[in-house]
């Protein structure tokens, strides 16, 4: 065997085909596009078109709308915060806030904030700054010894003080 004998496998490449060459290619002409108007042509097609039926997206109903004004939270619960602090991504002793999460590579991301969920259960004392939290998750970090303190949302640009 040499380098020279290396070759692919028959019919495993397949020739582009090479249209517009004249009508005795088979593909001459109009170039297997059909007749003319807008579909023979590049570039344009008429997408949702069904034959002047009203189209599908035209017949069903328009459905809910999309707040502008939407806040987005990172969320946070209890049993992930506790498995940072035995995997030592956050320090039990610090505050544990957005920037701390963000740095242990708990959060990937700050968003708007942090909100505080209560699923699982927290056997360490932590001192937790966040923008908001469920009432269960709350009682759950009073019960372990830690506290929560809640921010006030971070003010936008431009908005009154």
């Amino acid at each position: 065997m040499k380098l020279s004998d290396i070759a692919d496998n028959a019919g495993s490449r397949k020739k582009r085909m090479r249209v517009g060459r004249g009508i005795g290619s088979g593909k001459g002409k109009q170039s297997g596009r059909g007749g003319k108007g807008q579909t023979a042509r590049s570039g344009v097609r008429i997408k949702g078109f069904e034959g002047g039926q009203m189209p599908m997206h035209r017949r069903l109903p328009k459905r809910g709308f999309n707040n502008i004004f939407r806040v987005e939270f990172a969320e946070i619960n209890l049993d992930r915060l506790q498995e940072a602090v035995d995997a030592k991504k956050i320090d039990a002793g610090s505050v544990v806030n957005v920037e701390a999460l963000v740095k242990g590579g708990v959060l990937r991301r700050a968003k708007a904030g942090l909100r505080l969920l209560g699923r699982g259960e927290l056997k360490s004392k932590l001192n937790i700054e966040v923008h908001g939290a469920s009432k269960t998750a709350i009682a759950a970090v009073e019960k372990a010894g830690g506290s929560v303190k809640i921010l006030a949302p971070a003010k936008e640009e431009g908005e009154a003080a």
